[in-house]
């Protein structure tokens, strides 16, 4: 028997499974290190990729905004944001001068209490930590695309703009991390839809970054704005900190996400019949709107005709006003793709990369009695999980050939060559 220990929630949920036909449990490369997680932040500190040091490149008494990651996201802020004020304050930078501004994007704000939780009680106490606000924006003007850049006033009027978050597969940027803390994460509406619109490209895909239309046009418009300095991390399944860069925006970004490449992708010899992914647990699947990433990272793997398996807690549900009123429409997964190849619709674009999958996959949703009971477009949902198991290898067939992916979100499986892979495969939903 295969034993299973799939991440739920803050918790796990465990069964077993027949070990015949088993392809195999694939977890995300590399997870493990010794070196204490300080130390890998300021290595990494110490040795900015293509600038000086914040010490060198900071002049007293300058306004600094730091922006960083909400709720949504498994990014470590009371471990990151310790060092980059000693750093601060080492440049001649005073507290009163320092802002936190929580990245957003057109996520809910998160509460006074949350804030504290986030970057710890010391930070909250000494400096601003404030929530993005997407209607107190500067207009900047229009990237080459026509996104209309419009960011986040205190992040604008700053003198000084240092990026923090982590760095995962990301389903049509290629990557999370670098300059998408400011856009999307301090932006306009107007910003993110125009910009988001682009992932109906074929080249917009996860891994992909040369030519990817979403990724080129967020860092042209966070070059618009001014990102000075960055500091991203890769964590493991704890949400503890693995590997470090930081400096260039733009160049310490894509060390780790060749590192991540390196130990995130996982080659498969053969199509799938099954495939059981966790999102990953809390914070990843939070609601249905952060877990579907899971579920596109592992779709490229399972045959046409195959069933997924998602398991998502979703303790604060859909997660997003739009991607419910799509989610629960009752029309065909067919029907939400041409809708969002006609007019794109931030939201909705969630909906649709799910019934794009969902034409081809059956997918069976493992969820907590938030969902339990909701009609979704080309989701069927349980509540119990070997029910769901049951239910997945009734319509495959006992000898199926299946796959466990305990952390979806961190784990990109492909069949062979990964690069030709994102060369020759159509990803994009029009």
């Amino acid at each position: 028997m295969v034993e299973l220990r799939l991440p739920y929630g803050q918790g796990f949920r465990s069964l077993d499974l027949p070990w015949a036909n088993h392809v195999g449990t694939f977890l995300p490369k590399g997870q493990a290190t010794n070196v204490p997680e300080m130390e890998i932040i300021c290595q990494a500190l110490d040795n900015p990729v293509g600038t000086a040091t914040l010490e060198e490149l900071l002049e007293p008494d300058r306004r600094v905004v730091i922006i960083t990651s909400d709720v949504t996201r498994p990014c470590p802020n009371a471990v990151l944001l310790p060092p980059l004020l000693e750093r601060l304050h080492a440049a001649g930078i005073k507290d009163e001068d320092i802002t936190v501004v929580i990245a957003l994007g057109l996520h809910r704000p998160m509460t006074d209490a949350e804030l504290a939780r986030s970057v710890g009680d010391e930070v909250f106490q000494r400096v601003k930590v404030i929530n993005h606000d997407p209607k107190d924006v500067v207009v900047l003007g229009k990237t080459r695309r026509g996104t209309p850049v419009e960011i986040f006033r205190p992040v604008v009027e700053a003198d000084y703009r240092i990026c923090v978050g982590n760095v995962e597969f990301h389903y049509f940027a290629g990557y999370s991390g670098g300059a998408k803390a400011i856009v999307p994460g301090v932006a306009s509406p107007n910003t993110v839809t125009s910009n988001h619109s682009y992932m109906t490209s074929a080249h917009a895909q996860a891994a992909r970054l040369a030519g990817n239309p979403v990724r080129d046009d967020l860092e042209e418009a966070a070059h618009m704005v001014g990102a000075d300095f960055l500091l991203n991390v890769i964590v493991d399944e704890n949400h503890k900190v693995i590997d470090a860069s930081a400096g260039d925006v733009t160049k310490a970004h894509r060390v780790l996400c060749e590192r991540l490449r390196q130990a995130g992708t996982v080659s498969l010899s053969q199509r799938l019949d099954l495939a059981i992914v966790s999102a990953g647990g809390d914070p990843k699947d939070v609601n249905l709107y952060q877990a579907q990433k899971a579920l596109d990272n592992c779709a490229g793997v399972v045959r046409r005709g195959g069933v997924i398996i998602l398991l998502a807690e979703c303790k604060e549900g859909y997660g997003n006003a739009t991607f419910t009123e799509w989610m629960t429409s009752g029309r065909k997964p067919s029907e939400l793709i041409d809708t969002i190849g006609q007019d794109f619709v931030l939201g909705g674009h969630k909906a649709a990369a799910i019934a794009k999958i969902a034409i081809n996959t059956k997918i069976l949703l493992v969820t907590s009695p938030r969902l339990e009971h909701e009609q979704l477009v080309g989701i069927d949902v349980y509540a119990d999980l070997e029910e769901a198991i049951q239910a997945g290898f009734q319509l495959v067939g006992e000898d199926a050939a299946y796959a466990v992916f305990p952390y979806g979100a961190s784990t990109l499986p492909h069949i062979g060559d990964l690069e030709g892979m994102l060369l020759n495969q159509n990803s994009g939903l029009v």
